[in-house]
């Protein structure tokens, strides 16, 4: 920064300072220096007398990173002023409008002035259309492109991953690796690692774990930190673990997502022992890295350890807790069952709790069974989020626990006059790179009848050894074996099904769930963990279960 000064006095002292030549080298020693020197830059930038291509494009790439609202609007003035773009400008506009998800117009303008067949314009197009959720965009012109380099395959498997297209993001790395001379860098190798995350594969993400060491790819820090995560949402933070243990050098991130995946898997004590050797090593934990800690002190049933880490954030390190934390203290008593003590809390927070906050403790009232503090809390959700299908579900839950049938139609009639849809429940598990997908009570796959046959003759097994269908939360005042019938057909009963019948080799049963397990489903579960002597993790909407001889790593507090 003193430099680029000590450059504009130096250029005004010998008059220079409407020279081309020395503006431009003067131009880029600005940009060398962002984005502390971006204030100043556009304050010259405003008073230079001729402004050229070069001079535009300089300025939109120096913002284009740290502060992509300046680069659009220099882009705007560039042409109010009839100053031509050329093929280095929109690589850097387009970067920036992906940060701003905003653009949509940009492809048509870039095929006017002649610019679309350039290799970094089209480049720059996927990344746009990606951000803008566009993949049909994005693929158009990529199947378009004449010759591509590694930024334009890059571009377009991030695109897929970061639009839930983890299966194409895949296929298209492996035909990537048939092109000559391309050798995947770190930037394609994260995008890779966020696609099986997503899918929440473990087998591929050990290929792709391995695939980084057979190739010699430098373990940077960034990658070791998603490799940590990808194996945590893919059910082994043991393996999260292991890489987390062979990175030399950690950032806050990096320990971050250590805690996180140590809280989701209801390892509480070691997500707390982690944190506080992070502490150890004088780094400074983030808001991040406090929700993490918050929510394993709320799985794991810490209350006094949650406390005292929620009251650190401000007195040990002069922060304000966000909503997000105090949503987390209000799970965290809501879970504990102090009820009374979580309505007090969120009564009384410096901050106007949100639905969400409310939404939390309406769900802890209907775990413990308060009915009228959840009637209390209903009315306030309904005050902030009318419409979200899960309010409903939650109370229609209480009111069938407690026997109210009438309530609970009452509720299901109200859900229907505002045309209030109830999300549907579905499972899915991955078999090499085929996905099977189970939803509720449907017929949804094409073995169903056979997986329900199958599942039936495993509840009949079951009942043997104890196992009772709880039908509390069964969506009608029927009898109960109408009830049972509407129990026994969820998701991930069937998921759990299927692969009892497709895999007979003693591999780990693994679930992915869009919804948060229900009481019945995990007292299945851990039947049939012990009746097939089968190990079953399944992940929810909010954390993973693991099933393994007839008990669950929640220890049933969940």
């Amino acid at each position: 920064m003193n430099y680029v000064y000590k450059l504009h006095v130096r250029l005004i002292k010998t008059g220079l300072q409407n020279d081309p030549v020395s503006l431009r080298r003067f131009l880029l020693s600005f940009a060398a220096a962002a984005p502390g020197s971006l204030p100043h830059a556009r304050s010259v930038f405003a008073r230079v007398p001729f402004l050229d291509t070069f001079a535009y494009n300089t300025l939109i790439r120096a913002h284009a990173h740290s502060s992509p609202s300046h680069s659009v609007s220099l882009f705007s003035a560039m042409r109010r002023d009839g100053v031509s773009p050329d093929n280095f400008t929109f690589p850097f506009v387009l970067k920036a409008c992906a940060r701003l998800h905003i653009g949509h117009d940009a492809h048509a303008l870039i095929i006017k002035l002649g610019l679309g067949s350039d290799i970094y314009v089209q480049n720059g197009l996927i990344s746009l259309y990606g951000s803008l959720g566009s993949v049909a965009g994005a693929l158009d012109v990529f199947d378009e492109m004449p010759e591509r380099d590694l930024v334009s395959w890059s571009s377009m498997i991030s695109c897929f991953a970061n639009n839930n297209f983890g299966y194409e993001a895949l296929g298209l790395f492996q035909d990537m690796q048939l092109v000559g001379n391309l050798k995947p860098d770190e930037v394609t190798m994260l995008s890779v690692i966020s696609a099986v995350s997503s899918l929440g594969a473990l087998e591929l993400g050990k290929w792709v774990d391995a695939y980084i060491s057979r190739t010699g790819l430098k373990r940077t820090m960034s990658l070791g930190t998603a490799l940590i995560d990808m194996y945590s949402r893919c059910g082994s933070v043991d393996d999260s673990i292991k890489i987390f243990n062979a990175i030399p050098v950690k950032n806050v991130l990096t320990w971050t997502v250590l805690i996180n995946g140590l809280a989701v898997h209801g390892r509480s004590e070691e997500a707390l022992k982690v944190f506080h050797e992070m502490k150890n090593t004088g780094l400074k934990p983030d808001h991040i890295t406090f929700n993490g800690v918050l929510v394993a002190c709320s799985h794991g049933g810490l209350v006094d350890d949650g406390w005292r880490v929620f009251e650190s954030i401000k007195t040990d390190y002069g922060m304000e807790p966000t909503v997000e934390h105090y949503g987390c203290i209000v799970d965290l008593l809501g879970r504990a069952g102090l009820l009374n003590k979580a309505f007090e809390f969120v009564d009384t927070m410096p901050i106007k709790p949100n639905a969400v906050i409310w939404r939390t403790l309406l769900g802890a009232c209907v775990k413990h069974n308060d009915l009228k503090l959840s009637e209390k809390e209903k009315v306030k959700i309904h005050e902030l989020d009318p419409n979200h299908d899960g309010d409903y579900v939650v109370l229609s839950n209480v009111y069938g626990q407690a026997g109210r049938w009438d309530e609970k139609a009452n509720v299901r009639n109200s859900m229907r006059e505002m045309k209030v849809g109830k999300k549907p429940g579905y499972s899915f598990l991955n078999e090499g790179d085929m996905v099977h997908e189970f939803v509720s009570g449907d017929d949804f796959h094409p073995k169903s009848n056979e997986i329900k046959r199958f599942l039936i003759s495993i509840i009949d097994d079951l009942r043997l050894d104890g196992y009772t269908p709880f039908t509390c939360n069964a969506l009608h005042d029927v009898e109960d074996e109408e009830k049972e019938q509407s129990l026994s057909f969820h998701s991930e009963k069937l998921a759990v099904a299927f692969a009892l019948l497709r895999f007979k080799d003693r591999r780990t049963i693994r679930v992915i769930k869009n919804l948060r397990i229900c009481y019945d489903c995990h007292c299945f579960m851990k039947h049939v963990s012990n009746k097939f002597d089968r190990e079953i993790v399944v992940r929810d909407r909010n954390r993973f279960h693991h099933f393994s001889k007839g008990s669950c790593s929640c220890k049933d507090y969940w």
